[in-house]
């Protein structure tokens, strides 16, 4: 056990990094302003939870993928970027980019250590006193059991949200019966070319619920697999409506891939491989005689059973270990208060949102930024190379360059999606651009008409444009 000490200058001590994962390994931002970083990451492996959706296809190219300043670390040790115009998957991610990134930072990144708790030392959140003054302090437990302090400089929270998936009820709690019927349900998008998942879902009826790319890639995959297995079916469930946005910018996305993926779930619902229900809230799961699912909405409607549910509304940030910091976070976003307003899913799309540093970064608690998905909170808006340009402006901040940090050095693509994951249950006025893209029409179960073909079915996990 290491005993922290307040002996040593504040300006000496490492900027504890909680995260190995893309956003987490920009502190490649901080090498380049001399300040010495700890990564701390509870897997075993850089990108633990990128790894996790390794079978999934992301939606950014590989130019839009690799942080300039990590780049700069890996091209002294030979590493040799790959096509920026492909798309990668999540496995092509954590192998030929997280890796190699950690593995230059060497003992800067510690494996099996998952922060507990951060808080001032000396000072629990309650205390005014010298407050500022004090270093930060990370308890640390590690796989092995054994327990660390380690006082920092200053922290910052990449650690995401994919360790907290949204439950199936409409009410943000579980559904009745959902944790009794655990087996039956997952709350990730599935590898169907894992033989075992494969036969979960093949010539099964499956229940997906969800409204962005996370649910789109689930439906697509399904019905790629129903097109060789008779009987395979899915019953897509929506909290709204069926509108213009519901599936995404389409050709008019400067994210090809994402357009095309939105596409893609249309087409599975036109080629009659799913059917769309919308205006379904849930708040029980029951099972039948056969012990099959039946899912129940709050105005007493039940579907046909279901052999399997596959959820996918969303994803939470865990705030448990920073409950001794002062942080200031919206209260329905749980995103830091002055970046919510940006990041709104009920008025911003990915394209839409204004690139932010650390100033909307900040808390009450100077010197604690969460950066990545976990500063979005609940907004599945997150693009990869917003927490790269949120790594570059926090380092600034720490390293005092505040004409730096304020700077804005972000251009994002524009897409026509409006939607995010199960957020939008009420009617919303028109848009901006005159669309009314939210809209919710009355309940009911609805076939679309046919879209343009297209091939392109893979997306990353974690909400509508998440990376």
């Amino acid at each position: 056990m290491t005993v922290p000490t307040a002996e040593v200058p504040t300006s000496d001590l490492p900027t504890v990094v909680i995260g190995a994962g893309p956003i987490g390994l920009a502190a490649a931002h901080l090498v380049e302003r001399g300040i010495e970083p700890l990564v701390l990451e509870a897997g075993d492996r850089a990108g633990s939870a990128v790894r996790e959706w390794s079978h999934v296809r992301l939606f950014s190219t590989w130019a839009e993928l690799v942080d300039p300043a990590a780049e700069k670390l890996l091209a002294p040790t030979g590493w040799t970027a790959p096509d920026g115009a492909s798309y990668p998957t999540g496995g092509d991610w954590a192998d030929r980019y997280l890796q190699p990134l950690a593995d230059v930072f060497g003992d800067k990144v510690r494996f099996g250590g998952r922060v507990t708790g951060v808080s001032r030392l000396g000072r629990d959140r309650v205390v005014d006193a010298e407050r500022e003054k004090q270093p930060f302090t990370v308890h640390v437990v590690y796989s092995d059991g054994t327990e660390e302090r380690i006082t920092a400089r200053a922290v910052v929270d990449a650690s995401g949200t994919w360790a907290i998936p949204s439950p199936i009820g409409a009410d943000g709690l579980p559904a009745l019966g959902e944790r009794t019927a655990a087996e039956r349900i997952s709350y990730r998008v599935p590898d169907l070319k894992d033989q075992a998942v494969r036969a979960r879902y093949a010539g099964r009826r499956t229940a997906v619920i969800g409204s962005g790319a996370s649910a789109f890639t689930a439906l697509a995959y399904l019905a790629d697999l129903a097109e060789g297995v008779p009987g395979t079916h899915t019953v897509w469930i929506l909290r709204r409506g069926i509108s213009g946005s519901t599936f995404g910018g389409g050709e008019a996305d400067q994210l090809p891939a994402r357009g095309a993926l939105g596409l893609a779930a249309k087409a599975a619902v036109d080629n009659g491989y799913a059917d769309a229900v919308t205006g379904f809230r849930a708040v029980a799961v029951e099972r039948d005689s056969d012990g099959r699912l039946v899912l129940v909405a709050e105005d007493g409607r039940r579907l046909d059973p279901v052999d399997e549910v596959i959820v996918l509304t969303g994803l939470r940030p865990d705030l448990s270990f920073l409950a001794e910091l002062r942080l200031g976070l919206d209260e329905r976003l749980q995103a830091p208060v002055d970046l919510a307003p940006l990041i709104d899913p009920n008025v911003h799309s990915c394209g839409t949102v204004y690139p932010h540093g650390h100033r909307e970064l900040s808390h009450p608690e100077q010197g604690v930024y969460l950066v990545g998905m976990k500063s979005y909170g609940r907004a599945p808006t997150f693009l990869a190379m917003t927490g790269y340009e949120q790594a570059r402006s926090v380092a600034a901040a720490i390293a005092g360059d505040t004409e730096s940090a304020d700077r804005v050095e972000l251009t994002l693509p524009e897409s026509g999606v409006c939607g995010g994951a199960g957020l939008f249950d009420e009617p919303a006025t028109e848009q901006a651009d005159g669309g009314g893209c939210c809209a919710t029409p009355a309940p009911e179960l609805v076939q679309i008409g046919a879209p343009a073909p297209t091939t392109v079915k893979e997306a990353p996990e974690g909400g509508c444009c998440g990376s």
